[in-house]
């Protein structure tokens, strides 16, 4: 997968986050997932991912008579496209106070707490 420039929009990172769960879908099968959540149609969501798709942010395999999409910016790539933005805005630029927040409201489990144990270890030795 390749990182873009492109920023997804909001309906586009919905899009993603269930191609990244799914690993590749048909438009039909996007659509159905996004009208669970919200008044979407058909044509709308079509319209999205032929955007998406220019934009790079999808790849299509369109051998067959369905088209089928899957991401092409990774949800790894995409988080760290934007969390400078969002330390900056909401945080103050301040990670500590992110991290404490987001632990403060959620419970991590102890393979959660691990894996952050492993990571402040780590970066203690840089």
């Amino acid at each position: 997968m390749q990182i873009r420039t492109t920023k997804p929009t909001e309906s586009e990172l919905d899009i993603l986050r269930f191609l990244w769960h799914k690993q590749k879908a048909s438009v039909r099968e996007v659509h159905e997932e996004l009208s669970s959540t919200k008044d979407v149609g058909y044509t709308t969501t079509l319209k999205l991912m032929q955007i998406m798709f220019e934009k790079g942010l999808v790849l299509r395999d369109d051998k067959s008579k369905v088209h089928i999409y899957k991401a092409n910016v990774s949800q790894e790539s995409t988080q760290q496209q934007f969390l400078p933005k969002f330390i900056n805005t909401l945080f103050s630029g301040s990670s500590t106070q992110l991290v404490m927040q987001a632990l403060g409201n959620h419970k991590p489990s102890p393979e959660e707490i691990d894996e952050i144990q492993q990571l402040l270890n780590e970066l203690k030795k840089k």
